[in-house]
Order: C-alpha cells, then structure tokens, then sequence
C-alpha cells in the first residue's frame, strides 16, 4: 500500500514575517531584560541570592564594669545565651517543639505563635542558664540557635542597689549610675556576616563588618567597707525603731566625693521580682523633707556674718513659748537666757526664731541658697530633685522664723550632708562627686572662716555633756553635728505623732575627715528625737570609717562620757 503524506503547511508570506517578527521582538526583550538584570540592576539579584544563604549578625559590645574606688567589682557583664528562630527555616517536629517548650518553661502554642511569623528574626527566650542552653542545643531544630549576650551582674547586692541601679533584658541600664552613664557604659555593638546552610545552621563566618567596642569601666567613689557600715547600722536601726525607712550618706569632707550612700527599703538588684516603686527610690536623692533643726547652724552662720551678733550674745527663751502673730513657737524644754552657741547646744526654737528675725529676710535666704538648697548638688544622678526654698520676698515673719529651724523649707539627705561641709571646710562648699576623683578639689567660699570655726565649736557642745546628742560621740574623737526632729506633713498641716528623725555631723572636729548624715523616717518604737535614734547610727558608722582607715585621733581614748552620767536634752521639734 502506497502511504500518501499531507502537502506541507505554507503560510501566506504576510503571516510568516510577523509571526518571525514577534519571535525576534520576544528575543529582543529577554536579552534586554537580562542585560538589565545582569548589569544595570546586578544588585537585586546578588542581594536576593545571598538572602538564601547570607546573614549579617549583630556582635554585642561588652558593657563597662563599674567598680568602687579601690577597684572592687559592683557591677559586671556575664555572658548568657539567649535563643532566637528565622521562622521560614524552622523544621521542627511536633515532638522537638514540646520538648522546647518544656525546656525553655514557655506555652508550646506560644512558641508556635511566634514561629508563625515572616519575620528573619523572632526571640524565643532571653537569657538562659548554661545547663539549659545546652540541653537546647542537643535538640538539634533546625532554625532555631542560640545567641551570646550579656546580663548584668551586682555581687554586692542590696548593699549598692540604689546606687547602680540596673539594666533591663538588653543590657541597657534604667535606674542609677547605669542609666546616667548609659553610653559611657553600653559601648558600641559591632556586626559579622555569615554563610548558612539550608538548615540554616551558620557553617563559615565570612568577614567582620564592624569590629565591637567595649564600654568604659567606671570608679565610683564609693568605698565598698564603708558602705557595709553604713548599710549594716542603719539596717539595725530601722528595725530596732520600727521606722518606715531610712538612710545615710557619708562624704569625704575634703573632697565631697560620696564614699557612701544607703537607703531602705532596699531591693536585690539581681532578683527584682520583689521589687515596687517604693523600694527602687534612691530616697537620699529624689526625696525631700523638712530638716528640721539640722537647719538651725546655718542661720547662726547668717547672723555672724552680719555681725549682729557673737557666740556670747545673749537672747531670752524663757518661758519657752514665743508668739508671733496668732502662732506660736514652742521649745521642746525650757531654759532661760541662751547665749548663741547654748541655742545651738540645746536646739531652742526660740532663741532660732529671734536670732532670725533680727536678720534681714534677704541675708537668711542667701546663706540658705549659698549652702546648696533649692538646687541639685549636681551630681548628675537621674531623678535628682532640688528641693524647695521659696524667695525671700514672699516671706511673713511666721515664715522667716520657721525657717531658721528648719519648717517651710525642702531638701534631700544628700544635699543636707553637702551643706555641712561648709563648717567641715572651714567655709568652702563642696561640690559633689559619685565618680573617684584623682585631684583635690576647689570648694566655694560661701562664709568667713571665722565663721565656719565658731559655728563648729558650737556644734561640738551638741555632743557633749548638756547638748541634745551625747550619743553621737566616739572614743578617742571630737564629733561635731546637730540633731533635727520635725513633725511630717500631711494634709495642710503637721502630723501629730509622724516624725522625721536626723542628725548631721562630722568627725574629727579638729581636722574633718567625714561628714555623715542620717534620717530615720517615722521611728515609731517609743524613741523619735534625732539624738535618740540617728546620732547612734551617726557615731557606729562613722567610728568604723575612722578607724577603718586608721584616722589619727584628736581626743583622749577616755573621751565619752556616759549617757547615765549626765542629763540627757529630749531633743528638738
């Protein structure tokens, strides 16, 4: 059989040049198209290829430590493993997730939530403990990988915690020293890429992008024993006079530098989970109170710069009470003719009062103002307050007088401590510093030193046998300082039976080494006068800084006289 073929197809020319035409215009396009790509727009596809296998990883910096002045660690960077996910690489069974979850203490439809994403990066949880980064690590998921970082250590605990304050899950510090030197501190985080594979395991480290640097280390002017004393003695105190809170700053009376600086309630810095608002306040800086009559030497300072008066002018106190107006203020005891100093040894309200009416309202209020209150001591610490001292010009006579002792007026711990270096320093103020300080330091002439001396001398009769603080003396030690008791507000008045208990000193009297300031907030165990419940505190810490750093003594070893053997002043209000 003879097998016929079917004539070829012939296209009329017409159809055949276009269907060749269109042909070569597709060719056209795609060499052109690929030309673009390939030259014009390389970047595209390079980026979208390396994207397979190509990651750039963030370095984490090492944060600064921070140390007291001698060297001792207060807060270090540890490393820990935090682990995290590309989702889109995840290939976990049901099984590795459970057991994950398990692991990690995490909710498995939790874990599932955050693998749903897009995203190239999820944390999955932060900061675990080495024992359980391990364990994580022996599950093998693919997508899933641990990352080094770093979490904040404090050795010392409770004992710095006001001071440091802490950082948060990124090591980025949030209250205290670690907030205000946030970027000295942080450093600057650098970054590396890699190759992965398609499990996403990184398999070579390619090139550094960006080498990390590490944070500057930091010396506080803390000294660690020093802030053990002080931390130790008013703990004691606290809980012996049943008081809300309390606390204490101790300066170096030649340079200012705070050597050491406690509060309570406090917290663990490196467990906060108990930790409230109350408990996380540096109250010695971001609290005031009224002083009450710690206040009273200033305004002696005042009135013997004027020259109106001498430590031997005599005022009249009797019968105790003194009017002004419909008020009326009152002395905790009565006593009769005061010479200047003797209103200072007994913390009479009165012989204050009159002492500061015979001022000018102007004079007062810049010895007030000179001496650091109403404004921050400039310590650079977060949350600083300035306290309160309202201008002279608004001032009744009331007032004027009120505020020689220490009512109508605001200050924190810190800058009360401050205002005594003034007859510390023979009448220089003091600036502060939480940092050590490599050179000596050039204080402001705020009044004469003939003043500072005789305001110092009149401080030392407070401890001594007649004063309203006997309790605040040291073996083999001249202690000056000046107790203050005042009533707190509430409401639009005083509190009847709230008090604020201080006292203010510095030690050896003849060439001072420390000045220490104490407050105990609403003792409420029977005691309250400041010479009562915070000289104790005054005299414990402040024999151990001296002795502690062997300070020679000005006083003979048989110096203190015992509180039985002398009649003991209640104190001031």
């Amino acid at each position: 059989m003879m097998i016929r073929h079917a004539p070829p197809i012939v296209l009329p020319a017409g159809r055949s040049r276009l269907l060749a035409a269109i042909l070569l215009l597709g060719l056209a396009g795609l060499t052109g198209r690929a030309a673009y790509l390939q030259g014009m727009h390389n970047g595209f596809l390079k980026q979208k290829g390396e994207s397979r296998y190509s990651r750039v990883l963030e370095m984490s910096a090492d944060r600064g430590m921070i140390t007291d002045r001698h060297g001792e660690l207060l807060a270090i960077s540890t490393p820990v493993e935090s682990l995290w996910s590309s989702p889109q690489d995840v290939q976990a069974t049901p099984e590795q997730l459970k057991k994950l979850a398990s692991l990690v203490e995490m909710d498995i439809e939790e874990i599932r939530k955050r693998l749903s994403g897009r995203r190239d990066f999820v944390y999955l949880k932060r900061h675990l403990s080495p024992d359980i980064a391990a364990k994580v690590v022996e599950l093998n998921v693919p997508g899933v990988f641990l990352k080094r970082e770093f979490r904040r250590y404090y050795p010392a605990g409770e004992l710095t915690a006001h001071m440091l304050g802490f950082t948060d899950v990124d090591d980025k510090g949030q209250e205290g020293i670690e907030l205000a030197w946030q970027n000295e501190l942080a450093g600057q985080p650098g970054s590396r890429r890699v190759i992965r594979d398609r499990k996403g395991s990184i398999v070579e480290d390619v090139e550094s992008i960006r080498a990390p640097k590490s944070g500057k280390n930091l010396a506080l002017s803390i000294d660690s024993r020093i802030q053990y004393f002080a931390y130790r003695e008013l703990k004691q105190a606290v809980e012996a006079n049943k008081a809300k809170a309390g606390g204490v700053v101790v300066l170096d009376a030649q340079t200012g530098e705070v050597l050491a600086l406690v509060n309570l309630p406090a917290y663990n810095p490196n467990n906060r989970t108990r930790m409230n608002g109350g408990r996380a306040r540096n109250r010695a800086l971001t609290d005031v109170f009224e002083p009450g009559s710690t206040l009273k030497p200033f305004t002696i300072a005042a009135a013997l710069e004027t020259g109106g008066v001498t430590p031997d002018t005599v005022f009249e106190t009797a019968p105790g009470t003194f009017s002004i107006g419909k008020a009326t203020i009152r002395d905790a005891h009565k006593e009769g003719l005061l010479t200047v100093a003797q209103v200072i040894q007994k913390s009479s309200n009165v012989g204050s009062a009159k002492i500061a009416l015979s001022l000018p309202p102007q004079a007062l209020w810049e010895m007030l103002s000179d001496a650091g209150f109403g404004t921050s001591t400039g310590s650079g610490f977060p949350g600083e307050v300035s306290g309160k001292l309202r201008p002279h010009r608004t001032w009744r006579p009331i007032e004027q007088a009120t505020m020689s002792y220490g009512h109508g007026i605001a200050v924190s711990l810190l800058q009360l401590a401050r205002a005594y270096t003034l007859f510390s320093a023979e009448g220089e103020l003091k600036p502060v510093s939480l940092l050590r300080l490599d050179a000596p330091t050039v204080g402001k002439r705020v009044i004469s030193r003939d003043t500072a001396l005789a305001v110092s001398r009149m401080l030392e009769m407070v401890a001594q046998p007649g004063g309203t603080a006997p309790k605040a003396q040291i073996n083999g030690y001249r202690v000056a300082g000046k107790t203050g008791t005042a009533h707190k507000l509430e409401g639009n008045g005083y509190a009847k039976n709230r008090y604020l208990s201080t006292f203010v000193g510095y030690a050896p009297a003849s060439r001072p080494r420390f000045v220490i300031a104490v407050m105990l907030d609403e003792p409420s165990a029977g005691q309250y006068f400041g010479g009562a419940v915070a000289a104790p505190v005054f005299s414990r810490v402040m024999d151990g800084a001296l002795r502690m750093l062997n300070v020679p003594h000005d006083a003979p070893i048989n110096n203190v006289v015992s509180f039985t053997a002398v009649p003991e002043l209640k104190g001031d209000v």
